[in-house]
């Protein structure tokens, strides 16, 4: 069974980049081998810490519910250390003053957040609606959760980033999903000025209408093409073990380390040591074994110290432009 648990790396990636943090995948896995340039590593290290928090946040949903508490802890490892993250930028915290969209103030943005006295009202209002009983579709509630939540825009940078966490949080905790698979990010990325309009639809014309059914045709294109990469990943795991079985004796521990690399496809000696409990001839053995059988590529290019990537792997979750 695959269960790989760093494969929130693709959503980050893609998520990010709604904001204009421009990472991509290639320089998070990149960041883990070379040094990268300032803009690129702080780009880098907003994914990284996306990854840490919605890891928090599906932790926590087993003794928390979502509610503004999660999203408050949430929003604090988001934006630890990185841009918006300043003191005076409140990580953590509601906002304390107001915010707008676009423009240069609120007198010539494109949309203006309720003042801090009524955004205390609405967060109340949207909190008891998460778990108010009603007969709304999982999925539609979701939507109209979403839409609320990023007009309320309680924070003073990186609502986009918890509105987005917030969806997985839901279909996780109502039990639309066994486990966080389902990410619309790379969906909202591709169509981000119609993402935008729709919600600008339902602020100024309650266009509440074409924002859900911009919203479930985004769930049905994910789930789509969640399906197709599922079916490349077994077709992968299905070519490549039949290349280990070629390696004969050594292929019972060689299978062990292809089933590790699903959830680090970045992987060194020291790594498959730990994880195989192996020794470290043992392990630098079969890391050679499998780029020998071409599943693996050494990319630093040292002697030592080296690094082996699972490149056919990561090669699905590059974003798509369709």
């Amino acid at each position: 069974m695959l269960t790989p648990p760093r494969s929130n790396r693709p959503v980050t990636s893609r998520s990010s980049q709604i904001e204009g943090t421009q990472a991509t995948l290639a320089d998070v896995v990149e960041a883990e081998v070379s040094h990268l340039d300032g803009d690129r590593r702080n780009a880098v290290a907003e994914i990284q810490n996306y990854i840490t928090a919605l890891d928090l946040g599906l932790r926590r949903l087993a003794d928390l519910p979502v509610s503004l508490r999660l999203l408050r802890e949430t929003h604090a490892e988001l934006m630890s250390g990185v841009r918006g993250g300043t003191a005076d930028r409140t990580p953590g915290e509601f906002r304390r003053t107001q915010n707008w969209i676009g423009g240069s103030s609120p007198s010539n943005a494109r949309f203006v957040p309720p003042p801090v006295e009524l955004m205390q009202a609405a967060l109340h209002e949207w909190e008891v609606s998460i778990h108010a009983d009603d007969d709304l579709p999982v999925l539609v509630k979701i939507g109209l959760l979403h839409a609320q939540f990023e007009t309320i825009h309680p924070f003073i940078d990186g609502n986009g980033r918890v509105g987005r966490l917030l969806i997985t949080y839901l279909l996780t905790e109502w039990g639309v999903l066994r486990h966080p698979l389902l990410y619309l990010s790379g969906f909202l990325r591709r169509h981000v000025d119609e993402y935008y309009r729709r919600l600008q639809r339902i602020r100024d014309d309650g266009d509440w209408e074409g924002w859900l059914i911009f919203f479930l045709d985004g769930v049905t294109a994910t789930a789509t093409e969640a399906a197709t990469t599922v079916r490349a990943i077994l077709d992968i795991r299905e070519r490549d073990r039949q290349r280990i079985a070629e390696l004969g004796q050594r292929a019972a521990n060689a299978f062990r380390l292809h089933d590790h690399l699903f959830s680090v496809p970045l992987t060194t000696a020291a790594d498959v040591q730990h994880t195989l409990d192996v020794s470290q001839p043992t392990a630098n053995r079969l890391l050679r074994d499998l780029g020998m059988v071409g599943i693996l590529t050494e990319v630093t290019g040292r002697p030592r110290n080296q690094r082996w990537l699972y490149a056919d792997y990561l090669a699905l979750f590059r974003p798509s432009e369709r």
